[in-house]
């Protein structure tokens, strides 16, 4: 590590600590009658106190996580809500893409890999579509900063976010909300819990999200056409509890989604500007994509999903036995108006009479489908249960998945292939109570990932075989395997009852992928290697005046070798997967919470992060740079271009990574009588200047993006009700949160602004 990285990283932490030290000196007198909630996490797979975690972590949960989701939003609200976290996607409201600090992946494959893991309910999801089962009937979302090797696998070198829903209670209890919006928003949610027998509870929890479609096809001159959705989802837990100690908990869980998939917007830059122009408006588009030949399709997505777990646990007199076995299914397809605008070509020789808005070369329109989607996990644990300074646990996982993605192109046709994963693990890990100050924790876990590809049916009725362009291949199977092992060491030291440090080193790697969409267009599979992450990182952890104020910050270095990228764009769109050598990244992030006074509360953080690409050989196909026609591309690339065509992305800055974050949230509240009060609530996300591709371009760069959200209404707590009129994206911004850059300068905006009221009511 440089010096100056050294030093960025001690700038960092002294900067924290003497802000701590601040809040200390300025400690009132008099206490305080209230303080903050204290948090637990189960970051370990064991409970423990957040400030007691030698790892960054962060929490949502309550009005905050609510009022986020209080517009009908899907799980890719949660973006830059949370310092260090952002998430996007380019397949609507399946398939998200997630990053912390700045590692992510953007490939939009139903096959992708990607090095933020979703766990729900102590379930892995690991195919893109499955991250995106709706959320509702939270109890509290983690999220977990760094490598997670040693106790959550591979394909979590980036870091985890880890969702709790509330279980079953003996007590009967439950709610029910019910919010109503612009454009015909309508979200319903609602749970009911309680004893069936003195042995067995239940608890059953529901959503319904639906809006109209609000988006006009300027080019059919069909009204209100496109931009609506339709989603259901539930959850029946039921818990048995025959002894205090045993318990098993099973959980069916489905969702079914009808709706738009991403909004394409043709042209919506000048090219040398990433301004959006003239040709932008948020409510019209115009889409001629009939990929089937019976009308124009307006980007419909269909999916539905299935799945259940089990958990088993039994306590003995010294040690936890742990079974945890789920299946998790998926199918259904989306598809894209790609190009954003309309094609004409009335003499069908392949030259457009007209286009729009701006110039389209060639129109551009596909569908993806998932089929047979079938996800098995099984995870063993045994773990200490004593208070002994020792505390232990060892564990055994296995992991099934197949599946099949059907890509059909308004050309080429339709191809399909078959991927299968296999996983298997142990691991272990302890931590030890050296003294009444000092805790040190260290893990390891050997990982055997196995993945293989087959490509059935190519070009399908493609009009491509009829010109020569496209000709039914012959693929190998392509199989791939590789074993490694992930380690961390970590330590926290008690300063204080009030103040701990803590370090931590963590070791883990990202499996082999294999990527097969390129054969749909007439290219060869693709394949990245394993890339393995050494992650370093300290911090501090703090309740200050008078447990009124929680103030955790941490700095973090990391280098990943034989970093996966996906190689998207070019002329023909090519999706193809590569290795740089190395990426490096180094920042820090704070998370603060402030109960000011007993009617008045804030919580804020930031995050900075510095991410580099290191390959000084390793060269990107630009915006529709494509050699055999002399097109040099259609947008501005300021990376050096060594033959005039492709772009070296030497120095480069992590695709979809936030330089920066800062959030922050405020809560006021009135008391009206002795059983209510008026409230008055806030919450801010801004995003720093993030880069959309490999390669930097002036008009796929972004800065200064930010939402707001509001929260007014009426609490009282006799009647257990709650009615309040809230705002999402109050100042309705048009931030542009990714782009197609193939065949014209296409771009992805952020969701419109919302007001609505709610209601809800609470029972015990």
């Amino acid at each position: 590590m440089s010096s100056y990285k050294i030093a960025s990283l001690a700038l960092a932490v002294s900067a924290a600590f003497s802000t701590s030290a601040l809040s200390q000196e300025t400690t009132t007198t008099e206490k305080k009658e209230s303080a903050l909630e204290k948090i637990t996490v189960t970051a370990q797979k064991r409970t423990q106190s957040i400030q007691e975690v030698p790892i960054s972590v962060a929490t949502l949960s309550g009005e905050k996580f609510e009022s986020i989701f209080s517009g009908g939003e899907d799980i890719l609200a949660l973006a830059v809500r949370v310092p260090g976290l952002y998430a996007e996607s380019s397949n609507g409201r399946v398939a998200p893409r997630f990053y912390i600090r700045g590692l992510g992946n953007t490939d939009f494959d139903l096959a992708a890999s990607q090095p933020v893991s979703i766990i729900m309910d102590e379930v892995v999801m690991e195919n893109v579509v499955l991250k995106s089962f709706p959320l509702f009937d939270v109890q509290q979302v983690e999220v977990l900063r760094g490598p997670q090797g040693t106790l959550f696998g591979r394909n979590t070198t980036a870091g985890i976010i880890k969702f709790d829903t509330v279980k079953p209670t003996q007590d009967l209890e439950g709610y029910a909300k019910a919010g109503f919006g612009s454009f015909g928003t309508m979200n319903f949610e609602g749970a009911i819990s309680g004893g069936l027998t003195d042995d067995l509870s239940a608890r059953l929890s529901v959503l319904s999200q639906d809006r109209d479609d609000y988006i006009d096809n300027a080019f059919t001159g069909e009204d209100d056409a496109i931009g609506g959705y339709d989603e259901k989802a539930y959850r029946l837990q039921l818990l048995w509890e025959p002894s205090a100690d045993f318990s098993a908990l099973l959980n069916v869980h489905g969702r079914d989604l009808e709706g738009t998939a991403s909004i394409f917007r043709a042209n919506v830059f000048d090219k040398g500007s990433n301004d959006l122009n003239a040709n932008y408006d948020r409510e019209t588009v115009f889409y001629d994509g009939d990929l089937e030949g019976d009308g124009i399709d307006n980007n419909p997505q269909a999916y539905e999903g299935f799945g259940t777990s089990l958990k088993l646990e039994y306590d003995m007199d010294t040690v936890t036995f742990t079974s945890i076995s789920a299946l998790e299914t998926a199918e259904g397809s989306s598809l894209g108006d790609i190009d954003g605008g309309f094609f004409i070509d009335t003499n069908f020789d392949g030259v457009a009479e007209e286009t729009g808005p701006g110039f389209i070369p060639f129109s551009a329109v596909t569908k993806d489908e998932l089929n047979d989607l079938e996800q098995y996990t099984q995870e063993f644990r045994i773990a200490s249960n004593t208070n002994d300074p020792m505390n232990w646990q060892l564990g055994a996982f296995y992991y099934d998945a197949s599946f099949n993605v059907t890509s059909i192109d308004g050309y080429f046709g339709a191809t399909t292939v078959f991927h299968e994963n296999q996983t298997w693990a142990l691991f272990g890990q302890s931590s030890y109570q050296v003294n009444e100050k000092l805790n040190v924790t260290a893990g390891i876990r050997y990982t055997h990932d196995s993945k293989s590809l087959a490509v059935g049916e190519q070009n399908v009725n493609g009009f491509a075989l009829v010109t020569g362009d496209a000709l039914i291949q012959d693929y190998d199977d392509i199989n791939v395997s590789d074993g490694q092992a992930s380690y961390e060491l970590s330590a926290n030291y008690r300063i204080t009852d009030d103040m701990s440090v803590f370090a931590r080193y963590a070791n883990g790697f990202r499996a082999q992928t294999i990527q097969a969409r390129d054969v749909a267009f007439e290219a060869s599979p693709s394949v990245a290697d394993a890339e393995t992450i050494n992650s370093f990182e300290i911090g501090f952890k703090s309740d200050l005046l008078d447990d009124s104020l929680r103030l955790n910050a941490a700095a973090f270095y990391y280098t990943v070798d034989d970093m996966q990228f996906s190689a998207i764009g070019g002329g023909n769109n090519f999706t193809a997967l590569v290795n740089a050598d190395q990426g490096e990244a180094y920042g820090f992030e704070v998370d603060a919470q402030w109960l000011a006074t007993d009617e008045l509360s804030f919580t804020a953080g930031y995050s900075y992060n510095h991410t580099e690409i290191k390959d000084d050989s390793l060269t990107i196909s630009p915006c529709g740079t494509n050699p055999g026609f002399g097109s040099t591309g259609n947008c501005t690339v300021t990376d050096p271009r060594p033959d005039g065509f492709v772009a070296s992305i030497d120095g480069n800055p992590f695709p979809q990574a936030p330089e920066s974050i800062f959030n922050f949230t405020a809560r006021y509240t009135i008391p009206m009588g002795d059983d209510g009060e008026f409230f008055v609530f806030t919450d801010w996300a801004f995003q720093g200047e993030t880069n959309i591709f490999l390669y930097e371009a002036v008009e796929f760069t972004t800065d200064n993006n930010f939402e707001g959200g509001l929260r007014v209404g009426y609490e009282n707590f006799a009647h257990n009700y709650t009615v309040a009129l809230f705002g999402r994206n109050i100042t309705d911004e048009d931030n542009v949160k990714g782009a197609i850059d193939f065949n014209n300068l296409t771009g992805i905006v952020n969701q419109p602004r919302i007001w609505g009221v709610e209601f809800k009511y609470t029972y015990y």
